[in-house]
């Protein structure tokens, strides 16, 4: 849709020198996730691979865990009023598509979940979090208990090698300077995916929802990489999709550590260069000290 970037004037300032020049901004709009129907969610992120962030969004949730419990993803048309006015615009022909709205429906036969019932939640680009009624609304039944996947073992030095190829895959940031990303990578350090988005949950959303529209969930045998922080809501996110192993460039909170430890996830902090911090699972970091 060549909505991921937008030029804005700007003032530049560069040694006592002022310069008046275009810049290229990373794009911000909200995009609403209804199921069947209903709103459940708006988050703000970087517009592209809608389908996969709320295919995504929906495996954090517990909603889905296959391909094959998806009916369809569709943007829904006439979405420039707000709430349900949206949708009888479009049945009224009315509205312009702002492609900022999409309805999911679950395949025949799998239920809505009651959360559609009561639940709407305004998540911004940096907490995908904000809204939910407390801490044990998050602590969500994992379909594929990481406990019970194939051993995953990496060694520390494939580990310090990730940040970069990640870097190096990051198109969007080159020209902005001002997104996020997380990555697959295969065991032997393969980079299967790649997503970017102003919102480090978005990203790994969209990484997931492509894996569940591929049916590969769950990524039993994958690494995720975030290029931010691991919060609770990441280390809940890669549990949902059966990640073994989850790094960050930055640090941890407490919680995602905690997530970690209950569930089996390999916990990855500070990851640069050849240094870093295991928080949690070291079983599956080939170290070579008797610690």
């Amino acid at each position: 849709m060549g909505r991921v970037t937008e030029r804005r004037r700007v003032i530049r300032i560069r040694d006592g020198s002022v310069t008046a020049r275009p810049d290229t901004l990373v794009a911000e709009e909200p995009l609403e996730i209804r199921l069947g129907g209903k709103a459940l969610a708006i988050t703000m992120r970087t517009p592209g691979d809608d389908f996969a962030l709320a295919a995504g969004f929906l495996v954090s949730e517990g909603v889905l865990g296959s391909a094959d419990e998806l009916q369809s993803i569709v943007y829904c048309a006439g979405a420039t009023g707000g709430g349900p006015s949206r949708a009888s615009a479009a049945e009224r022909g009315g509205g312009v598509n702002t492609y900022n709205v999409v309805d999911v429906k679950l395949a025949p036969g799998v239920a809505l979940p009651d959360i559609t019932l009561e639940r709407n939640v305004y998540t911004t680009s940096s907490c995908g979090l904000c809204g939910k009624a407390s801490l044990d609304a998050v602590r969500t039944t994992a379909r594929f208990p990481i406990a019970d996947t194939p051993p995953v073992r990496v060694e520390p030095e494939l580990l310090a090698l990730l940040p970069d190829r990640l870097r190096a895959a990051q198109q969007v940031f080159d020209r902005t300077g001002g997104l996020h990303a997380a990555a697959l990578f295969s065991a032997e350090g393969e980079l299967l995916d790649v997503r970017e988005d102003v919102g480090r949950h978005n990203a790994v959303d969209k990484l997931v929802g492509r894996a569940l529209q591929n049916d590969r969930l769950p990524l039993s045998q994958a690494i995720l990489l975030v290029s931010g922080r691991a919060s609770f809501e990441l280390a809940q996110k890669a549990v949902m999709a059966g990640i073994p192993v989850l790094a960050a460039v930055s640090a941890p909170s407490s919680l995602a550590v905690d997530l970690a430890a209950e569930t089996g996830l390999t916990l990855i902090g500070f990851l640069r260069g050849s240094s870093m911090n295991v928080y949690a699972g070291d079983e599956r970091v080939a170290l070579h000290t008797g610690v």
